[in-house]
């Protein structure tokens, strides 16, 4: 925790980036009576990810983790609940059904946040590419597909090379092309919001699953472009090609063995096919989840992929209920970008050398869309306590949240990876061997939300 403030309360502050971080930054502060000019780059300056100049689109997954509240998601959430989150008001204004996860709409959940953001008095929009670190305060929160202008500046101010990682999105399908002749609607162990189910499952018998997969083997890639190699080369800890282990393409999931992905993304636990006389459990399944509030569309959960796109169109089409299958988006990959937390940043997600200086999201090395969003708050609610001359926040280990910006900005550099909210971060609870992981889970959030209240409570004002 730090105390020092800035000379003088400054007429406004900087932040960079108009995604999940940078906008709930920029919320905080202006709720804070903290004038905010917010850079967006998009739509003038398109990433070759981002499909619209919306703030906080969202575009891999949209899903936003699992809600229930003994899970690490769900704490982080109920975090964020607790500290007055804008865009988890939006995403849960804006869900749409995916069993015990919180899945949104995308469109109309970046609509929802875009239009906030635009009508705050205190927030000022400029749709301008940043290339350089300004000497103001400023927040930088240009997410993992920062500019190359801006990574060097931010490269010449740390004195230290970036880490890059490649992420892949999944594809998604239109509703209507979907055979529901073969799929069915289920969620597992029955768990859902709808009495159907909240997942389109495509079920595989045993031969249609290995056919799948020397498919998957054998089915062409889209090469790395040369820049990206040597770029990934260059970074500490990581290796031309690698992937986060989160987001890994299904073909690499593949090469690890046949089995992998029956034991992976398409594992079959709790589902049971509904076409067998005894409702059998598939040997793998494909789970297609909700994408828009319309239910037109469908994106495949846990599919990323890297296949050039007539191979993915071949490919995917031999999941069983896809064979006619039309495409609304094909899978990508695309490079990822986040610095060198351990040495660059604090607990509170100020630069070392500058106060005025702040990261947040996923540049920062968290990951996942509710680590952007908390990294995001904890950056915006920081910035303005500096101005205000108030003592800064770092939050308890033992707070999800807490954890997060601790591992970030102490892990060894050497294997320095992006982390998304899990309870392996957190202090360890002495727990008897007996006690089971649902049980284990609500102890941990349950310590989790008491040291937040009392933390609360006893410093922020």
């Amino acid at each position: 925790m730090t105390d020092t403030p800035v000379s003088n309360t400054p007429i406004e502050i900087t932040i960079i980036g108009g995604g999940l971080a940078g906008s709930e930054a920029a919320w905080q502060l202006a709720q804070n009576n903290i004038k905010v000019k917010l850079y967006e780059m998009r739509p003038s300056t398109p990433t070759g990810t981002h499909l619209t100049g919306d703030l906080a689109e969202l575009v891999c997954s949209n899903s936003l983790g699992s809600n229930l509240p003994d899970r690490a998601s769900g704490v982080l959430k109920n975090e964020l609940r607790h500290l007055n989150s804008m865009l988890l008001e939006c995403a849960e204004a804006t869900s749409l059904p995916a069993g015990a996860a919180l899945a949104v709409d995308r469109e109309a959940f970046a609509h929802m946040v875009t239009e906030k953001i635009q009508s705050h008095p205190n927030i000022e929009i400029i749709r301008a590419e940043m290339k350089e670190i300004p000497q103001t305060p400023v927040i930088v929160a240009s997410g993992p597909l920062t500019s190359e202008s801006l990574s060097q500046s931010i490269a010449k101010l740390s004195g230290e090379e970036h880490l890059f990682f490649f992420d892949a999105i999944a594809p998604i399908v239109h509703a209507e092309s979907i055979n529901m002749d073969i799929a069915f609607r289920a969620s597992r162990y029955c768990k859902g919001d709808s009495e159907e189910g909240d997942y389109i499952n495509c079920p595989f018998t045993k031969d249609e699953y290995y056919a799948f997969v020397h498919a998957l083997q054998s089915a062409e890639r889209i090469e790395l472009r040369s820049f990206e190699v040597a770029t990934l080369t260059s970074g500490a800890g990581v290796k031309a090609g690698q992937f986060f282990e989160g987001c890994l393409p299904i073909e690499i999931i593949a090469e690890r063995g046949t089995d992998s992905l029956a034991f992976g993304p398409m594992r079959p636990v709790g589902l049971r096919d509904p076409r067998t006389p005894a409702g059998k459990r598939p040997y793998a399944v494909v789970q297609l989840r909700q994408d828009n509030l319309a239910g037109s569309l469908y994106n495949l959960v846990g599919f990323q992929t890297n296949l050039k796109f007539p191979e993915q169109k071949r490919v995917l089409r031999m999941i069983p209920g896809l064979e006619n299958a039309e495409f609304e988006r094909f899978g990508q990959m695309h490079r990822n970008t986040f610095i060198a937390s351990p040495k660059l940043l604090r607990p509170t997600l100020q630069h070392i050398t500058r106060d005025d200086l702040f990261f947040a999201g996923q540049i920062t090395g968290v990951e996942g869309y509710m680590g952007n969003i908390a990294t995001g708050l904890l950056a915006g609610i920081n910035a303005a306590r500096l101005f205000k001359h108030k003592m800064l926040i770092t939050l308890p280990r033992e707070t999800m949240l807490g954890a997060l910006c601790h591992y970030v900005t102490n892990a060894s550099l050497k294997d320095f990876q992006p982390m998304k909210a899990n309870f392996g971060i957190l202090p360890q609870l002495e727990l008897d061997k007996k006690t089971g992981r649902r049980e284990r889970g609500q102890l941990y959030a349950d310590r989790a939300a008491n040291v937040l209240d009392r933390y609360i409570t006893s410093v922020v004002e």
